[in-house]
Formats: structure tokens, C-alpha cells, sequence
């Protein structure tokens, strides 16, 4: 290990996240300081139908502007199941069921400061079930788009959520093996 926790003590908490300061060693011998925001796994989702993709658009508070990107979110709780989260914050979201999750993958979000794990989903065969937002989600936006607008919006910078990016680049890999 080439950096070494000397002690660590919580400076913040909420019911979504949690903000410790450790004290370090690096293997050099230099002393410092590390800032860790821990948050409980979440999922993504890529709900595709036919060439039709499911997208949220949202106020993000911290860039104070809305935005477009994949449904996702946790639930503030340890040890969920994956699947059951992806599938829950699916119908949270977006008032669609799926038929089929197939599982992509697990990221870390932004670990040079955050300990969260991001679980990828692929949502298939979807069934409108009516959507029911958290109070925090109130302005939740259910957005569709063809693949190929989709893919533009990424490209041209319309989508900057690097969550939707970084879902859609291993559900294109999944999807090339596919073939």
C-alpha cells in the first residue's frame, strides 16, 4: 500500500452521504491530509426499447442547472442488492417496469475523493407502471430519445453526466460481444 491511514475522524454526515478527513503517510515518509466523501452503491440504468432510450432530466443543484442523463440513484442503505436498487430506481423514476436486467458492470464514481460504487444496467422489455419520485426528485422530467439523437447528445456535449457516459460506453462494449 503505498499510502497509509495514520488516523481518521468524521467531520460530516447526512442521511445521503458521509465526509471523513484521514490523516496520512505516504510511502516517501511526507505526512497529509486525504477527504473522503463515502455515499451507500447506487445504479444506473439504460432502459432501451427498440431504438427508443428512457432519459431523466433533473435540477442538479450543485451545477444550479437542469440536465439530461440515465435514470439512476441508491437508496441511502448498505448491502442492497443491486438489481433490486437498478429496478427500483427504474420505476422511481421513470414509471417503467423491465422485463429483463442484464448486468453491465460496477464503477467507482470519482474515486479520487468518493467512495461510491455505481452498478450498470441494461433495462429491456419495459412496461409503463406509473413512476413514484422521491420528494427530492419532484421535477423529475421522464425524457425519450432515438440511439443515434442520443449518441449526438453526447457527443455534443447536450448530456455531461459522466455516470450516463460511462454507462453507455459499457453498454456498447456489451453490446459488440454480443454479436
Amino acid at each position: 500500500m503505498s499510502i497509509r491511514t495514520l488516523s481518521s475522524r468524521e467531520i460530516y454526515r447526512n442521511p445521503w452521504l458521509r465526509v471523513r478527513e484521514d490523516q496520512i503517510e505516504r510511502s516517501n515518509g511526507s505526512r497529509g491530509i486525504y477527504g473522503v466523501v463515502e455515499k451507500d452503491d447506487c445504479a444506473i440504468i439504460v432502459p432501451i426499447q427498440g431504438d427508443t432510450i428512457y432519459l431523466i432530466e433533473q435540477f442538479r443543484y450543485t451545477i444550479q442547472q437542469r440536465a439530461l442523463e440515465l435514470p439512476q440513484g441508491g437508496w441511502e442503505t448498505a448491502n442492497v442488492n443491486p438489481e433490486d436498487l437498478a429496478r427500483g430506481e427504474l420505476r422511481e423514476e421513470t414509471g417503467l417496469t423491465a422485463q429483463s436486467m442484464t448486468f453491465l458492470g460496477t464503477l467507482w464514481i470519482a474515486y479520487g475523493f468518493a467512495r461510491q460504487k455505481l452498478h450498470v444496467f441494461l433495462a429491456t422489455g419495459l412496461t409503463p407502471a406509473g413512476a413514484n419520485p422521491d420528494a427530492e426528485e419532484h421535477d423529475l422530467v421522464l425524457r425519450t430519445a432515438s440511439i443515434a439523437d442520443f449518441e449526438q447528445m453526447l457527443l455534443d456535449g447536450t448530456i455531461q453526466d459522466s455516470c450516463t457516459v460511462a454507462a453507455w460506453g459499457l453498454y456498447r462494449l456489451w453490446k459488440d460481444r454480443q454479436r
